[in-house]
């Protein structure tokens, strides 16, 4: 058998919470590079000298990497990685963490639990989510979006002058701003995400030899990822764009769409899709896996150390 074996004794919600926001830091850490380089890609072509540019900057996500790399140095790839962390441990604590409470709290308790029970709960998490950890989000963007050219001055020079400078230049609500193409993104990655994890998985361990364990939580997060990063990729580009952009550029949400397809075209919404499905997919499966392994390393700990009471 891989990894700890099944409790027991079902996770309480307080592990599920500390369990899921260290699981995503975990896996922040292991994927940010790609997630970098996907809102580069999805940035490319938003300002006016990139539309005068005849060449484009970045090609592909290896390409996109290795530019970075060369003319800003491997540090840029982790941009934005202090505010990425602070968003994984309120965000993934309370997305992910309260999921299996929120769906049993609207079965009230019940076995019986529907697929629409299952999207409720995930559009419910999801919006909590992004309510309480939206500031981290808008931040983490906009490191990730400024390059560092020599000679340029740096827009942010750290995460706290972040904060201060978007609060004192934008108001409050300049830190809250994308919250409502931030909830649609997360209710829809949220229920494909969570839900689709969760159905792979109850399909496996019924129809299938694989128990509750690493391969069946693998092949669970992979499938996932793929399924999410195909529905949530166009609501994903028009988030980072407008989230990134500077007051004024856009009057609203669906005036940053709007511009996007008279100006780019259709393909612009799956802009940066390749390493956004990497960094999804490979995400999905250290967090999945690394968040079921610890809730059974959590609860061992915790029955061991009642035992000896």
């Amino acid at each position: 058998m891989v990894g700890f074996g099944p409790a027991d004794v079902p996770p309480s919600a307080a592990v599920k919470f500390v369990g899921a926001g260290t699981a995503a830091c975990i896996a922040d850490l292991l994927t940010f590079p790609l997630d970098t380089a996907k809102v580069r890609l999805q940035i490319q072509g938003e300002s006016k000298a990139a539309e005068r540019a005849s060449a484009v900057k970045y090609r592909g996500m290896l390409g996109t990497i290795t530019t970075m790399v060369r003319t800003e140095g491997p540090r840029s790839l982790y941009s934005g990685l202090v505010a990425g962390l602070q968003r994984q441990m309120s965000f993934a604590s309370v997305r992910i963490g309260l999921y299996d409470s929120v769906k049993q709290f609207y079965t009230r308790g019940s076995d019986c639990i529907g697929i629409g029970t299952r999207l409720l709960a995930g559009c419910t998490t999801g919006a909590m989510a992004v309510a309480l950890a939206q500031p981290t989000d808008v931040v983490k963007v906009r490191f990730q979006a400024q390059a560092r050219s020599p000679g340029e001055a740096r827009r942010y020079c750290s995460t706290i002058d972040a904060y201060k400078t978007i609060a004192r230049e934008e108001g409050l609500r300049g830190l809250w701003k994308g919250t409502a193409p931030n909830i649609a993104r997360n209710a829809i990655v949220n229920c494909t995400e969570l839900v689709t994890y969760d159905l792979i998985k109850d399909t496996l361990l019924r129809s299938t030899p694989l128990t509750d364990n690493l391969p069946c939580h693998f092949v669970s997060a992979f499938g996932a990822g793929l399924c999410t990063t195909v529905i949530a990729s166009p609501v994903d580009v028009v988030k980072t764009r407008y989230m990134n952009s500077p007051p004024g550029q856009y009057r609203g949400v669906l005036n940053c769409a709007a511009s996007m397809l008279t100006k780019e075209g259709p393909s612009s919404f799956y802009k940066g899709f390749m390493p956004s499905f990497l960094r999804l997919g490979s995400w999905n499966v250290v967090m999945f896996v690394t968040y079921e392994q610890l809730k059974r390393a959590m609860m061992a700990a915790n029955h061991k150390n009642t035992n000896a009471l």
